[in-house]
């Protein structure tokens, strides 16, 4: 879908159309940790429009690891507004991702989230408000972490319950403010240990190389995804 903006002044005319401005943001899953080949699912998908001659949307790829759905609201507004450099248009559309750390458990496999689940849900539904005050915004899920490899950084437990108790509520919280959300937990696990297993890095939290190209494979075949994205001819 090629994105809509206003006609230039009267007496101007663009060589070239617009480039469509995407900015992605959220935490290590945005920012691409444990793919040193590609750099994960967004740098992936940059380096598509990179090439002279192979129009389409420019990515701002801004994933902080470590980062919760608390974080990414008090930086949302203003990573957005600093994204206008290109003839200072604002970005057309905005993908989020994040909310794994956030169910993490502090200390023990049985310890305090991270993040409460009440202060989730209320920071999230602010967050989900004030992104749609801005621009189009689509919404992309967590990977599954492999349980066996808890604790990470010796210290945060991630499970698969807990995991689905803030997918769930995340995805109700999209429905809610109408936003598409891509239930990549539910999709992975669906598919079996055996194949999203390998997937993962070590650290069994983050995807590996495999990982990251299995999530782009996913993401460029989500129907939302195609019908908001600019993408050169022959990747949607």
């Amino acid at each position: 879908m090629l994105a809509s903006h206003p006609g230039p002044a009267p007496g101007i005319t663009f060589k070239q159309t617009h480039p469509q401005k995407v900015l992605v943001i959220g935490d290590s899953l945005v920012y691409g940790f444990g793919d040193p080949e590609g750099g994960g699912w967004v740098e992936r998908l940059r380096r598509l429009t990179m090439a002279p001659g192979r129009p389409g949307a420019v990515f701002y790829n801004l994933g902080v690891r470590g980062d919760g759905v608390s974080q990414v609201k008090q930086r949302l507004d203003q990573e957005f507004r600093y994204r206008g450099e290109l003839r200072n248009r604002l970005p057309e559309l905005l993908i989020l991702s994040v909310g794994m750390n956030d169910s993490a458990r502090v200390g023990t496999p049985l310890g305090r989230h991270r993040t409460s689940f009440d202060e989730f849900q209320s920071d999230l539904n602010d967050l989900l408000n004030q992104a749609r005050q801005l621009c189009p915004v689509l919404f992309v899920g967590m990977t599954p972490v492999n349980e066996q490899a808890m604790p990470f950084s010796e210290v945060l437990y991630y499970a698969h319950s807990d995991q689905r108790q803030y997918r769930e509520a995340t995805r109700l919280a999209c429905t809610s403010h109408n936003i598409p959300y891509l239930d990549v937990l539910n999709l992975w696990l669906g598919r079996g240990e055996p194949w999203w297993l390998p997937l993962i890095s070590t650290d069994g939290l983050h995807p590996n190389v495999a990982g990251y190209r299995a999530l782009l494979q996913d993401i460029l075949a989500w129907d939302a995804f195609q019908a908001a994205v600019d993408l050169p001819a022959g990747q949607a």
